[in-house]
């Protein structure tokens, strides 16, 4: 039984996408690349394409975390300071679970980032809910990517 762990997205799978990888025994995050280059303007953000879909078990969430590097040595963060991929964003019927990095750079250059570049690190993480708690009793992901609580 698979339990979790990354995969290519379809439509990307002839583009040479690697699959996350730890460095070290002790590294808790995998090395997330952009699948293509893309470029960050000075006081811009963008979203950089992974080409990689996560599944994992329910009560479990990924959280994308910005590598320091990119933070300390070129002012890039992520907008949304940690991104959340939740167990149903997995092969959504949007986008098939494609997992964008938003990052903004706070720098006074653009800053270029080419394909193949380690932009974040993935953590799986189990989480808590509270007793009773009734969110998602009958209720399927409607939306890709920033879709969760649309329609409401």
């Amino acid at each position: 039984m698979r339990l979790r762990g990354f995969e290519i997205v379809s439509s990307w799978q002839e583009r040479d996408i690697h699959l996350p990888q730890r460095k070290t025994a002790a590294s808790a995050g995998y090395d997330i690349e952009a699948a293509e280059d893309v470029t960050v303007k000075a006081g811009g953000t963008v979203l950089a394409a992974t080409g990689l879909k996560a599944y994992m078990q329910a009560g479990e969430v990924l959280t994308l975390n910005i590598r320091s590097s990119m933070a300390v040595k070129h002012q890039l963060l992520l907008s949304n300071s940690v991104g959340i991929v939740d167990a149903d964003y997995y092969n959504n019927p949007d986008n098939e679970g494609h997992i964008m990095v938003a990052l903004t750079n706070l720098g006074q250059e653009d800053f270029q980032i080419h394909k193949g570049d380690r932009i974040a690190q993935g953590i799986f993480l189990s989480y808590l809910t509270v007793d009773a708690d009734m969110a998602g009793v009958g209720a399927k992901r409607q939306g890709g990517f920033g879709s969760t609580g649309t329609g409401d």
